[in-house]
């Protein structure tokens, strides 16, 4: 994806799995990772926090900080939800009931959402630019499409009443 899409996908700088490859953990293979593995008193592996990987992850990246749950999901669906726009738009998807079925029966959106067209319409497409914007300066995968901020502008939706 990254050879493909540099601008949106491309990775610039180390990550924690560089990080945690780097220092030899590899998780359960090797009992060391993100977590420190143990077995519990029925024999089954069992994570625990590990110190360590919080040392080398503030090292490269800083304190440790709290996020609020709304910003973890935002974080999450807003490059879902542009890349799938992304997909209409360059007609690899034909409708955005395509975009919505493919998304729940495909890769298990939660069908109560209806999709990612429908979410987007439900919470108002401005409403969903400004969150984006909101998240803009973590990069491409977070940077709307013109035809979303047109949109936008025009007090539109993907699905018409």
């Amino acid at each position: 994806m990254a050879e493909g899409f540099p601008d949106r996908m491309g990775k610039n700088g180390k990550d924690a799995i560089d990080i945690m490859f780097e220092n030899k953990r590899l998780g359960q293979k090797n009992t060391k990772g993100f977590y420190a593995y143990s077995v519990d008193r029925r024999g089954k592996p069992k994570k625990d926090i590990d110190p360590t990987s919080y040392e080398l992850l503030s090292a490269e990246f800083g304190a440790l900080k709290a996020f609020e749950s709304d910003d973890i999901i935002a974080r999450c669906m807003i490059p879902m939800i542009i890349e799938t726009v992304r997909c209409l738009e360059e007609g690899i998807i034909a409708s955005p009931a395509e975009g919505d079925m493919g998304l729940v029966y495909g890769i298990g959106f939660p069908p109560f959402r209806g999709g990612v067209f429908r979410y987007i319409d439900t919470m108002g497409v401005a409403n969903f630019v400004a969150l984006a914007d909101k998240f803009a300066h973590l990069g491409g995968l977070y940077q709307v499409t013109d035809a979303m901020r047109e949109l936008a502008a025009n007090n539109g939706s993907y699905y018409q009443a």
